[in-house]
């Protein structure tokens, strides 16, 4: 069956002359593909074995959780500021990416930075199973914000993430949002530690530069308050690799305005996803989630 403006293209129309009979070869192998599933969000594949198999080493060091951060100048911060032993890398064409453990109250942790976007994130998580031994990953970032009330620098707790992104539905069947499992636990840390934040929906995408105003209206009339690259596809894994992931975002940058607002001065540290402030609370979220 073809759906919307397919039934116009169909019939020819919007098309230049000579190329109709292009476009309904192209319609005819689209309708096939429609009729045998194979669409993006058809991919979750639990029948067949993975190709390259994620390596779970028993040789992995032990640690009681791990953060990851997307800034270069926290990871600087970290190395600064603790006893930091590298133990491996995370490698890939864009070079080594070191991972540390260290410790703190009597508990062992590890860091590392991870890369921007969805696939390299997610198998940069994966790829640490052969040299770090835990479940618990506490994963903190900047994100853009969809509500204007919400402050730069103020700590947003996801619940759901919407998945407008494609490594997600390799990991679970096909969704609008992901549940965010841990973030009751979350949430009950900050109540606990007396820190302020908000929670709510997020909105998950590859495409920063195609945050169009329609999709920002919509997504923000579905509840969702903060908009980012990694949230859904790192559930979605860990969900599949029975892993638990803990999130909190830095709101940063806002769309809910009449023209896009960095909220930020040049230079800017504190609160923004470089602030070392939330590092400190991503340290006491992995000391928590372990006792």
């Amino acid at each position: 069956m073809e759906i919307g403006v397919d039934r116009a293209l169909s019939a020819g129309r919007f098309l230049p002359k000579g190329q109709e009979d292009g476009h309904r070869k192209y319609r005819t192998k689209r309708n096939l593909k429609l009729g045998g599933l194979n669409m993006i969000t058809d991919t979750f594949d639990n029948k067949s074995e993975e190709i390259i198999k994620v390596c779970r080493s028993d040789s992995a060091i032990k640690v009681d959780a791990c953060i990851l951060t997307f800034s270069h100048v926290i990871l600087k911060y970290v190395l600064e500021t603790f006893q930091c032993k590298k133990i491996g890398d995370l490698y890939s064409s864009n070079g080594a990416n070191p991972v540390y453990v260290f410790e703190y109250e009597n508990r062992c942790f590890a860091v590392y930075m991870s890369c921007v976007g969805a696939p390299a994130c997610v198998a940069d998580i994966e790829d640490t199973l052969s040299i770090i031994n835990t479940d618990k990953y506490v994963v903190f970032g900047g994100s853009g914000c969809l509500n204007k009330d919400i402050a730069r620098g103020k700590v947003m707790v996801p619940t759901e993430a919407y998945r407008d992104e494609g490594t997600s539905y390799h990991y679970v069947p096909a969704s609008d949002y992901i549940t965010i499992k841990n973030a009751d636990v979350v949430a009950k840390f900050m109540e606990t530690v007396g820190l302020p934040f908000v929670k709510g929906k997020t909105w998950t995408t590859d495409a920063v530069h195609r945050e169009t105003s329609a999709n920002f209206e919509k997504h923000k009339a579905d509840g969702c308050i903060s908009v980012e690259m990694e949230c859904a596809a790192i559930q979605a894994m860990c969900d599949y690799r029975e892993l638990n992931a803990y999130f909190f975002f830095t709101c940063g940058d806002l769309l809910d305005a009449p023209k896009w607002d960095a909220r930020m001065k040049k230079n800017q540290v504190k609160h923004t996803q470089h602030d070392s402030e939330h590092f400190d609370i991503a340290l006491e979220l992995a000391r928590y989630i372990v006792e």
